[in-house]
């Protein structure tokens, strides 16, 4: 999987059926965002994505666009699924 597959899951996730360009832009610069953020938490994501790669991406764009509205704090389940990532890439070293 690559960022555009990750776009069209969010997109869907989200509810939207079509983007206009404003909303694509926005939408892949949450991606991109997620990468990094997760990459500085101490995740590897190499690309193309795995499954899990791509769902955590996911997961946590889904967060950051949501938070913007509701300003809620990071669900358990993203936090979780982020330190088992780096709990277990730092037992295979």
């Amino acid at each position: 999987m690559n960022r555009k597959d990750v776009l069209n899951l969010l997109k869907t996730s989200l509810g939207y059926a079509v983007l206009d360009e404003s909303k694509t832009f926005q939408l892949n610069h949450l991606i991109n965002t997620s990468f990094e953020m997760i990459r500085r938490e101490g995740v590897t994501l190499t690309e193309p994505f795995s499954p899990e790669d791509a769902q955590l991406v996911l997961m946590y764009a889904e967060y950051l666009f949501r938070k913007r509205q509701t300003n809620e704090p990071m669900p358990r389940m993203l936090r979780f699924d982020l330190n088992n990532r780096i709990l277990s890439e730092k037992a295979s070293d």
